[in-house]
């Protein structure tokens, strides 16, 4: 899959200029709240038509202003998924999904109900009513009725921001499924990099109007200077490695990297499963000798490859562990204290609760 996308358009005082190619997987919109992605998204659904510019999949024109083609989105066959579910209350959850299968052209994979009920976890729901429903059931639904409409691109406009961090928790363990299963390819808009770290293939971050930069997922969320659109304590490291070892006794789970191992909570994992660990700089401390005698699990030599300083207190310090990439976000205090430079040996302890495989 190939989505080509050039948009131009002025919106009151806000302009939106902004241009991506995906190619496949999972590509997150990303940026802070009135960036544009939302309405980058409604022009890639036909919900809107820009001043100027090109969406285009697959070889298949679907928007250029040059020719004066718009192709009305009923015809786009692009499923949408919107911050709030937007099922209808007066259906039964048997009927929504019926109504996106409705829509479909084709009985193929995603045409398969029984299977999208069994992917969402939503079997026991099909008779009850939306208003017996949490808010991530109803989401659930709502994604199933996408689904069901068999679209060529899902479209997902912050499906998790109207949930609390429960629900969230909830939900993302199906869109990981549905990311790994369906094979339907999707673009996801948020501002949350838990989020986008845990389930984005490459990310587009957008910033005011703009995009600020394009990429896979593990270079843009590991790069300080534009990791935390919300908040700077979203900044750190996102590394991809498998399940070496589960402790079942201890509750910990041991993820292999490239070189070095990290311990992180939970038991509930396969061995040889793919995952990612994200490390948040701030929960990163730095020391010149090995520490000796303290809780933290994971404490790992590294090498110095570059130090920044930002616009307040801290100073963002890389370090190399054998071919993986951590960072850590320190005072200039501190920064001076350990005489820190490129090409110093260091020893990164990284507190083991911190951790999430992802």
């Amino acid at each position: 899959m190939t989505l080509i996308v050039e948009v131009r358009q002025q919106l009151g005082d806000f302009s939106l200029d902004a241009a991506f190619t995906s190619e496949h997987g999972v590509t997150a919109l990303f940026g802070r709240s009135g960036s544009g992605k939302t309405s980058l998204v409604r022009v890639i659904a036909g919900l809107a038509r820009p001043n100027a510019g090109r969406v285009v999949l697959d070889g298949d024109v679907l928007l250029d202003t040059a020719r004066g083609i718009f192709v009305p989105r009923h015809r786009r066959r692009f499923g949408y998924v919107f911050q709030d579910a937007r099922i209808f209350p007066h259906m039964t959850v048997r009927q929504n999904l019926g109504y996106g299968r409705w829509f479909s052209s084709n009985a193929g994979a995603t045409g398969d109900t029984a299977r999208i009920v069994d992917l969402l976890g939503i079997a026991a729901l099909l008779d009850r009513r939306p208003a017996h429903l949490s808010g991530g059931e109803r989401q659930r639904v709502a994604i199933g009725r996408a689904l069901l409409s068999a679209p060529r691109l899902l479209l997902m406009d912050e499906p998790l921001a109207a949930l609390d961090d429960t629900r969230k928790a909830e939900i993302l363990p199906y869109l990981e499924r549905l990311r790994d299963e369906m094979r339907i390819p999707i673009i996801y808009v948020s501002h949350s990099v838990a989020e986008v770290a845990r389930l984005a293939d490459s990310v587009v971050v957008l910033a005011a109007g703009k995009v600020e930069a394009i990429g896979a997922a593990a270079e843009i969320l590991s790069d300080p200077a534009l990791s935390s659109p919300g908040h700077r304590r979203d900044a750190g490291a996102l590394l991809e490695g498998t399940v070496a070892e589960v402790d079942i006794h201890h509750r910990l789970t041991t993820i292999a990297l490239k070189t070095i191992r990290l311990m992180v909570p939970g038991c509930n994992d396969t061995v040889g499963r793919h995952v990612r660990v994200r490390v948040p700089s701030t929960d990163v401390m730095l020391a010149t000798v090995r520490p000796e005698n303290i809780s933290a699990l994971n404490v790992v030599a590294g090498i110095v490859v570059s130090t920044g300083f930002g616009t307040e207190y801290f100073s963002d310090v890389r370090i190399d562990c054998g071919g993986d990439i951590l960072h850590a976000r320190i005072t200039e205090l501190s920064y001076k204290r350990l005489g820190l430079k490129p090409g110093m040996p260091v020893f990164a302890i990284i507190k083991t609760v911190a951790l999430e495989n992802l």
